[in-house]
């Protein structure tokens, strides 16, 4: 089982890698900033459908309202001219709006409650939005460096400097020993130009007799 689990494990750091490798952090801001967008425009789209089914209702409440002050006036009307049953009639009908107006009024509050948490939701993902741009501007820039300091960490790995090194340290060497090879030279030079000096200035005794007795005999010859 353990190396089962390792084998596992290694695969799966091979495939974040290669994901990682993949994944371009501009391009993956862009993307969340088209999905931000869309769903800002399914909440526009969400808040008009809000604000509609709103003004519907209102208009229904305002046609309630007005039939039920008709149906007062007509109540009002058969009374003054006697007729109970039309009277009865207005009156029921106008209580029955009433009771209808009353839940319309109810309906309309939930449904303005409801519309101004989709408005507040709806300023909330634009302030989160423009947030986001204001962020991605930031990282973008921080990617850019990075990866440019990326792009110089290579460059410099590249140049394999420990290779260079004992290059130069070679070419140090060299020079070293060629350095010591002329001065070794200079020191053997001298004593032997010391030599040469020497046997230079050296007279045998026999040139020296032979010079003694020339010189007696032109001596001998001069008297």
């Amino acid at each position: 089982m353990g190396i089962f689990k390792r084998l596992k494990t290694i695969t799966m750091a091979e495939i974040n890698g290669l994901l990682d490798g993949i994944e371009d952090p501009i391009a993956m801001l862009n993307e969340y900033s088209r999905e931000m967008e869309q769903e800002i425009v399914k909440g526009q789209k969400s808040l008009a459908r809000q604000i509609f089914v709103e003004k519907k209702q209102a208009a229904l409440i305002s046609e309630t309202k007005a039939l039920v002050d008709k149906r007062t006036r007509q109540a009002k009307l058969a009374i003054e001219q006697g007729d109970e049953a039309m009277a009865k009639l207005a009156v029921q009908e106008k209580l029955n709006h009433d009771r209808q107006l009353q839940l319309y009024e109810e309906q309309y509050e939930s449904i303005k409650g409801q519309t101004q948490i989709l408005i507040e939701k709806l300023d909330e993902l634009k302030e989160t939005y423009n947030q986001m741009q204001q962020k991605k501007i930031l990282l973008a820039s921080r990617a850019n460096v990075a990866q440019s300091m990326k792009q110089i960490q290579k460059a410099t790995v590249s140049f394999q400097t420990d290779d260079i090194a004992r290059g130069v340290a070679r070419a140090e060497e060299r020079i070293l020993m060629m350095e010591a090879v002329v001065q070794a030279g200079t020191q053997f030079a001298t004593p032997l130009a010391q030599f040469e000096a020497a046997n230079s200035s050296f007279v045998s005794d026999e040139e020296l007799n032979k010079e003694i007795e020339k010189l007696k005999y032109e001596k001998v010859a001069v008297l």
